[in-house]
């Protein structure tokens, strides 16, 4: 993007992206088509609080996958905010962070069904809605109850949008385990990806089981 184009409404997906995957990049193009978003930023969680204790992949190893993943695409670039400081990584911290940085753009939080429902044990869900909508990709066999949701946090009203989507099945999880067995992951990650996995061994020792969809990493 030039210096002098600000664009009017920037989503930010954040996630460990341990390994990026097809299913991210679905989610991320069906919410920008559907909501008009000017840019994505993708934002790979620093210290990821539910994952204490699990082995996750170097800051170095998950940018460059991620680099992989959207190169060539001018509508999407990568945020080090959440890697660069200190502390846990919580959404709303970061959020907050990218807000200053973009300003006066308006920032659109992109997150899966199933996350939306456990927003409310989100930390400081109300600081999270002060600085940014929320896209919520809905996902077949998953039913929210927007009215609850919005009793229980009354900043949701006006502040969310509910996009149907295609479920793409695929998880990082699978996919590290395939990595580690030698199975084959075409098609579930783009072709870098995929080769940079191959060359670079990654998986191949003890890793954690899945966390959190990659929406709700940060949380």
């Amino acid at each position: 993007m030039t210096e002098n184009a600000t664009p009017g409404r920037i989503g930010v997906l954040g996630g460990t992206f341990d390994p990026v995957h097809n299913g991210h990049l679905h989610v991320a193009n069906s919410l920008r088509n559907a909501l008009e978003l000017d840019q994505i930023i993708w934002v790979p969680a620093g210290r990821p609080p539910h994952k204490r204790g699990q082995i996750v992949s170097s800051d170095r190893d998950r940018l460059a996958m991620l680099e992989l993943a959207i190169a060539g695409s001018p509508c999407d670039e990568i945020s080090r905010v959440d890697l660069d400081r200190e502390g846990p990584s919580y959404t709303a911290d970061m959020l907050e962070l990218l807000d200053e940085q973009h300003r006066p753009a308006r920032l659109v939080f992109l997150m899966g069904e199933d996350s939306l429902r456990d927003f409310p044990n989100w930390r400081d869900p109300e600081r999270i809605l002060r600085v940014a909508e929320l896209a919520v990709a809905e996902r077949p066999g998953i039913e929210t109850d927007l009215i609850s949701l919005i009793r229980a946090i009354p900043a949701l009203q006006d502040r969310v949008w509910l996009v149907p989507t295609e479920e793409v099945a695929i998880s990082s999880s699978d996919i590290r385990h395939r990595a580690r067995a030698g199975l084959p992951i075409d098609g579930l990650v783009p072709p870098g990806v995929a080769e940079y996995i191959a060359t670079h061994r990654l998986y191949q020792g003890e890793q954690g089981d899945e966390a959190p969809p990659a929406s709700a990493q940060t949380s």
